[in-house]
């Protein structure tokens, strides 16, 4: 898979290092567990677009709408998310988390991992959701709903 080394308007060396974004995806985490949009704020941009996976209609536009999406998980669910490990570099401004998921409410367990891209401020501007599941041969493609594939760069 191809795709832009470097975010559009930013120069090698600008923005968070390692240890910034790592705090920025955990603190993410520990947001979405407590439904807390002042937590949220400490790490996501007011602008940020969360690309969610065809059939859960994304994207997300927006701190209020993420909140308001995951806490309505938590409160029906009793979701709660775990961060198995983070992955981050400095020269794209971008992290990788897997994570865990358990939803008592529905029974299930759910794993994944999400691509985070930051702002020079060192707040996630998006974030990409994967889940680990079977692909669907029935579709053509196996992709994020709205996610800018061709703008980006990635293989068509």
């Amino acid at each position: 898979m191809e795709q832009s080394a470097q975010p559009a308007g930013s120069a090698p060396g600008a923005g968070p290092d390692r240890d910034t974004m790592e705090t920025a995806v955990r603190r993410y985490f520990a947001a979405c567990n407590a439904v807390d949009r002042d937590l949220f704020a400490q790490c996501v941009s007011e602008n940020v677009v969360h690309y969610l996976a065809k059939g859960m209609h994304g994207p997300v536009y927006g701190i209020d709408p993420i909140v308001e999406r995951w806490g309505a998980d938590v409160r029906a669910n009793s979701s709660s998310w775990t961060v198995d490990g983070v992955y981050a570099d400095e020269r794209t401004r971008t992290a990788v988390c897997e994570w865990t998921s358990v939803k008592p409410g529905l029974g299930t367990v759910l794993r994944g991992a999400e691509v985070y891209r930051f702002d020079d401020a060192g707040l996630i501007d998006e974030v990409r959701i994967y889940y680990a599941s079977r692909r669907d041969d029935t579709e053509a493609a196996n992709e994020l709903e709205g996610f800018p594939y061709a703008e980006r760069g990635f293989r068509a």
